[in-house]
């Protein structure tokens, strides 16, 4: 029950700044992501710090390899530098994987164990650093972005692969499921599940990237000497296509 509690309640307000953040843009937005940046870098800092406290660091279950646990130092600098790329790999990292992990959390820690408020911050944080920076913010997906992601989701997924193999670890469940039910479980049994999540996450970025794709076909279907006379109607370009709004820009 806490554990719903406090999703909940990060939920509304990641989407209240976000809401906010899209109809009252300014400077306070940059603030606003650089400080989720700061509480993802610190969510990321306080695993390392706990275990060389508690000595109980192994790398077969210490290391920060599952997506959901890298996603976070790559949201953490999306935020805070809002390079296109990063931002890329935040929204559908976020949005397609770490959401599942809210929905269905792997987490044996109750509250208020430390784990506990680590795993719904660093979690709650990438999805709040994903809706603000692509949709508050309007960094949005750039063309070709999804197989950009996939390509080095894939890239990324073979390189933990290899290191579970090497040290006998289970990052990213590539050697056997999870111990709690997750998503996976519908999937399909291992290793089969491997290949149906790579469908999976194929399916769910196009899915995500489907409203950037049209803002950027009606985009270029809009003739240049339109644009100003859109703008001063009320709609702004930055509002209707993807990259690093000029709003953005000015503030960075």
């Amino acid at each position: 029950m806490a554990y719903w509690t406090v999703v909940t309640i990060g939920a509304l307000f990641a989407t209240a700044m976000c809401v906010a953040a899209r109809l009252r843009p300014g400077p306070w937005t940059i603030v606003a992501a650089r400080t989720t940046g700061l509480v993802l870098a610190a969510d990321a800092a306080s695993y390392v710090v706990a275990e060389a406290l508690d000595r109980t660091w192994s790398p077969r279950t210490s290391l920060p390899l599952a997506l959901c646990n890298v996603a976070v130092p790559v949201a953490a600098v999306a935020c805070w530098w809002r390079a296109p790329l990063l931002v890329e790999l935040t929204y559908f990292w976020g949005l397609a994987g770490t959401v599942q992990g809210l929905v269905t959390p792997d987490l044996g820690a109750r509250f208020p164990q430390l784990v506990f408020f680590q795993y719904v911050a660093g979690h709650l944080g990438v999805v709040t650093a994903a809706l603000l920076l692509a949709v508050g913010i309007r960094i949005a997906p750039r063309r070709a972005a999804v197989p950009r992601v996939l390509a080095l989701t894939g890239a990324y997924t073979a390189a933990v692969g290899a290191i579970d193999g090497f040290t006998g670890a289970n990052y990213m469940f590539l050697r056997r499921p999870p111990g709690e039910w997750t998503v996976l479980r519908l999937l399909g049994p291992w290793p089969w599940y491997v290949a149906s999540a790579a469908g999976v996450a194929w399916a769910s970025f196009v899915l995500l990237d489907l409203p950037f794709w049209f803002a950027r076909r009606r985009s270029a279907a809009v003739p240049d000497v339109c644009r100003p006379s859109l703008a001063r109607r009320g709609r702004p370009r930055e509002a209707t296509i993807g990259g690093v709004s000029r709003h953005a820009r000015r503030q960075s």
